[in-house]
């Protein structure tokens, strides 16, 4: 089938562009894409500032590795891929030198900062402190998951994340994909249970 599945896909055909050194096509993408990658950095990682930074990071990556985009792959499963190799790195970085800032890391910078991390100072309504509350809630047990566990589940809420894309992602079978976020559903669930007012998470 060759590059049939994604003809249709308007990222690709963004990404063309980038490659030919597009930055109107590069803006329109990180337009679309930042919140999404600042929200899973935010979850995997959680640390506001560092979202915002490596965020940065993920799409500096993206020019810079256009060349290597191939239109056979779902755009979104390749930035998602670029972002889960990224904070497994600072992940590693960090249990090497937990003192360090990404600051030496996001030096090279670019125009388009990822400040769409959540807003923990934002008040509102009863409902909406309890959404925050079982947020937060999730955040402590999604920190507590295996890490192949955690991206699973973070990837499973993307409502275009295929299992076979969230599959592609973690570099893992199909199979032993479905497994991961059943196992981190279950935890999940059972862990907030007495704090569930939505379905969002529990479904």
């Amino acid at each position: 089938m060759g590059v049939m599945p994604c003809l249709d896909d308007p990222d690709a055909a963004l990404m063309t562009r980038v490659k030919q050194g597009d930055t109107v096509a590069f803006a329109e993408l990180v337009e679309k894409y930042q919140q999404r990658i600042a929200n899973f950095i935010y979850r995997t990682l959680p640390d506001a500032a560092e979202a915002e930074d490596l965020t940065q990071v993920v799409f500096v990556q993206v020019w810079k590795s256009a060349d290597r985009y191939r239109v056979e792959a779902k755009f979104s499963t390749w930035l998602f891929t670029i972002a889960r190799n990224l904070c497994l790195n600072e992940i590693r970085r960090r249990s090497r030198h937990p003192a360090d800032s990404l600051d030496e890391a996001t030096a090279e910078g670019d125009d388009h900062p990822g400040r769409q991390v959540p807003d923990r100072e934002s008040v509102g309504s009863p409902e909406l402190l309890l959404r925050n509350e079982l947020q937060d809630k999730v955040q402590e047990v999604l920190n507590t998951l295996p890490d192949q566990q955690r991206t699973a589940l973070i990837l499973f809420k993307e409502d275009d994340m295929s299992y076979e894309a969230i599959a592609e992602v973690l570099g893992c079978s199909l199979s032993a994909t479905k497994s991961l976020i059943h196992r981190a559903r279950e935890t999940l669930k059972l862990k907030i249970k007495p704090y569930l007012r939505t379905g969002e998470w529990g479904n």
